[in-house]
């Protein structure tokens, strides 16, 4: 009598849940390396990272010590990019205005994306009088232009650190929502979805272990693209003086501090303003790379 063969998966099928994730991750990074501009965004961005990461260890100077005598120096071999208008030097505060400026980017995305996402999922399953109050609210917050309605929070908050990454957060709501709601309005109508209701799954189940996992890549794409925004808004509101609060180091403030002696000492300002034009770019195109990384309509080659 013949033995009964073992049937072997189908190549390219993986085993295990673990390995499927594996071979997700994989050819998601094979897809991000093919884009040149994402992998130049990717590096910009883990540079200024690493960069806030080691600003102790890469510092040459105390950022919030001041040497008056030293003061709109040039660039040179003690202090390489040069020294403010109080002798501060300003290699130094570029290194720690990083922690400040992405710390701020980060946070406030992640509040805005998490109270977003919580809305849209509400909004987009539920529907009805829901679905419109609702979508309502943020069609009128988003009525108002963001750096308004920034300053409008902080204004009546007051300046800090902290109360400027919950008026970008809370400006990051709204969008959130919206895509959210749309995803999930698309995701609640599949077959798989009324199965799951059918075999008796409360709401909350449904939402978070079947919808959400299925709604993540826009979130995350609009995650990434919504931090460079917000460091935009953040140096903004510093620049305006409502932001973080001298002389903790800051690139809206240090542009602020040196647009006085723009004409005297243009590298108070130049620097400040190339590490934002970088960061954000970096930002822009990594987030362009992966929302094409991610879209289900690209064929993998």
């Amino acid at each position: 009598m013949d033995q009964p063969q073992l049937q072997s998966s189908p190549p390219g099928v993986p085993v295990s849940g673990q390995s499927t994730k594996a071979v997700r991750w994989k050819a998601l990074y094979k897809k991000l390396a093919k884009n040149k501009a994402a992998m130049a965004g990717a590096f910009i961005v883990l540079f200024f990272v690493l960069m806030a990461i080691l600003a102790p260890l890469l510092a040459t100077h105390d950022p919030n010590e001041m040497v008056v005598t030293d003061k709109l120096q040039s660039p040179s071999s003690e202090h390489w990019l040069g020294t403010d208008d109080v002798g501060r030097d300003i290699f130094s505060r570029l290194l720690f205005g990083a922690r400040v400026s992405l710390t701020v980017g980060f946070l406030s995305t992640l509040l805005g994306a998490v109270a977003g996402v919580i809305l849209g999922i509400i909004a987009g399953y539920y529907g009805r009088w829901i679905d419109s109050l609702i979508m309502r609210i943020c069609d009128v917050l988003l009525a108002f232009p963001g750096i308004l309605l920034a300053l409008a929070i902080v204004s009546v908050l007051g300046a800090s650190t902290i109360n400027v990454i919950y008026a970008v957060a809370f400006f990051a709501v709204p969008t959130f929502a919206r895509i959210v709601r749309g995803s999930t309005l698309s995701i609640k109508k599949l077959e798989f979805i009324d199965a799951i209701r059918a075999m008796g799954s409360s709401d909350f189940r449904i939402i978070f272990k079947h919808i959400l996992p299925n709604i993540l890549s826009p979130i995350i794409v609009q995650a990434t693209l919504y931090i460079a925004s917000a460091i935009i808004t953040a140096s903004a509101l510093s620049f305006l003086g409502l932001g973080t609060k001298p002389p903790t180091a800051e690139w809206g403030a240090m542009l602020s501090a040196g647009r006085h002696y723009i004409s005297q000492a243009p590298h108070i300002t130049l620097f400040p303003g190339i590490a934002i034009l970088l960061v954000v770019i970096g930002f822009n195109l990594f987030g362009d790379g992966l929302r094409d990384a991610l879209d289900p309509k690209t064929k993998n080659n």
